[in-house]
């Protein structure tokens, strides 16, 4: 019967370096890539041996320059890997080389440990462990398994307890940490009563899972926590079922099944090659697409990422053209939202989304405002400034051509884009603009005749009202203006996608 460590899921704010880490530097596998089953406009990446073999699988769930969590109590705080026992020097040689911030070995549980931060700065312990070999492409020595994962827990004895449900029985302590075994692996357990609590969000381990035999043991298991915990459904993640509970401390556990294994969709040999969609949300697969954060496998070639004032995302077509389409959202989207809008206008140009840097209420926007209808005009002529010197920089530092680049805006982003073009006239010479109105109290005389610009209004938008004074200072500033309303709200339309679409080709 197996038991033990499933795999354990932590969450990045940075696709490509962890990519470059746990499959470049540590050599594992890259298993599956697919669209989150709770949320498919998130990137899931699993790593872990070449079979995906449960016991060696570290997961990954993408959030693209989210924000940055806490490791506290109530969380996973560490996750160690076994490698061969006489590597640990190869091992610290290799991070040095690379410099990667690495501490000298220690020994903990008469184990030789190498303790590590991955790109997000969670702890990876190298423990030496005969427990098999497996080659890099390198030829190193890549980790085979999980070795175990240090649990903070405000209640020990409770998670403790807690831990025995899925095969694990207390083997020895040293000082605040107990260690619990299975027949596989173990889990050190830290008394962190008086620390801080974990927050979500990146850099963070947001659960472990253990393995459950079959389908029949994950039911037992439900009926069992459904008496002393808070019920959990049983969840279809297709690689696997399972169920998720909170122990005594908040820990997150959850109990998966082996079967039917990362193979079910992709052929053995070949995990990992292509990005899936869930079943569930197939009818949406090219916008999903579009939408995922896009990396580059060891050895691929790759763009450097700059940094720039604003964030921002490529995606890359596999045949460009050499256009440029820049995205702006409207208020509470992100640099994303446009791409499955901006990928069918035209299918070979290069996107580049950006977020906008205000909030309100946590919402994104481009700029401040104090109500419906009133706009911080300090905020948005900062922000556009900010813009201007994001543009320059990222023309340079991504070769771009400016003459390529068509603005692609919606609401406040199409607000933000046409202020732009005021108060910084010939940064944008070709845009899009999708239910955009005046933000801006003056509108002043520039000069715009190199400028060519679409405006697509909604006939029942309730904020259409100003659309045609926007209109009328685009043509007086010299521009070349078509404005058409089209069949839809403020919402974006098919009707919006057609005449977008003409307007390009025109």
């Amino acid at each position: 019967m197996p038991s033990g460590i499933h795999h354990v899921t932590g969450i990045t704010k940075n696709v490509q370096a962890n990519v470059d880490f746990y499959m470049g530097f540590l050599g594992l596998h890259l298993v599956k890539q697919t669209g989150g089953y709770e949320d498919a406009e998130q990137l899931h990446l699993f790593y872990g041996d070449v079979h995906g073999a449960p016991g060696s699988v570290v997961s990954f769930l993408v959030w693209e320059d989210g924000a940055t969590g806490r490791v506290g109590e109530g969380q996973a705080g560490e996750i160690a890997f076994a490698v061969p026992l006489d590597s640990i020097g190869e091992w610290l040689t290799r991070a040095l080389d690379v410099r990667m911030p690495v501490e000298q070995p220690t020994r903990e549980f008469g184990e030789t440990v190498l303790r590590l931060k991955d790109p997000d700065g969670i702890i990876v312990k190298l423990v030496g462990t005969d427990l098999g070999r497996e080659p890099l492409q390198t030829g190193q020595v890549a980790p085979t398994r999980l070795r175990a994962v240090t649990l903070f827990s405000g209640d020990p004895a409770a998670t403790a307890e807690f831990a025995e449900k899925f095969g694990y029985r207390m083997s020895a302590t040293e000082g605040q940490i107990q260690r619990m075994v299975s027949d596989t692996d173990a889990i050190d357990i830290r008394d962190t009563r008086g620390f801080f609590g974990g927050i979500p969000g990146t850099g963070v381990l947001d659960h472990v899972a253990f393995r459950a035999p079959d389908a029949a043991a994950l039911r037992e298991m439900r009926v069992s926590l459904a008496r002393a915990h808070e019920p959990t459904n049983v969840h279809d993640r297709k690689y696997f079922l399972s169920l998720y509970a909170r122990d005594p401390a908040g820990l997150l556990f959850e109990y998966a099944t082996d079967a039917p294994g990362f193979a079910v969709d992709e052929p053995a040999g070949h995990l990992g090659e292509t990005l899936l969609i869930p079943d569930h949300d197939t009818a949406r697969a090219a916008d999903l697409r579009a939408m995922l954060p896009q990396f580059a496998q060891p050895g691929e070639p790759r763009m450097p990422k700059r940094s720039l004032p604003f964030v921002h995302r490529f995606r890359h077509p596999e045949d460009p053209d050499g256009s440029v389409m820049l995205l702006l959202h409207g208020t509470g989207g992100n640099e994303a939202d446009l791409m499955p809008l901006a990928a069918g206008l035209n299918p070979r140009a290069t996107l580049l989304g950006v977020r906008g840097r205000a909030t309100e209420e946590h919402v994104t926007r481009f700029f401040r405002r104090f109500d419906v209808e009133t706009f911080d005009q300090e905020d948005i002529r900062a922000e556009a400034r900010a813009f201007e010197a994001f543009l320059h920089a990222a023309v340079q530092g991504y070769g771009l051509d400016t003459e390529a680049v068509t603005v692609l805006g919606y609401s406040n982003g199409a607000n933000f884009a046409a202020s732009v073009m005021a108060l910084h006239p010939g940064l944008i010479r070709r845009a899009i603009l999708l239910r955009a109105i005046p933000v801006l109290i003056e509108l002043p005389q520039v000069d715009l005749s190199s400028a060519q610009v679409l405006l697509l209004t909604g006939r029942d938008d309730p904020l259409s009202s100003e659309a045609p004074r926007l209109a009328q200072w685009l043509q007086d500033s010299g521009a070349g203006v078509e404005s058409e309303v089209v069949e839809a709200g403020h919402e974006i339309s098919p009707a919006d996608l057609n005449a977008a679409r003409a307007w390009l080709t025109r």
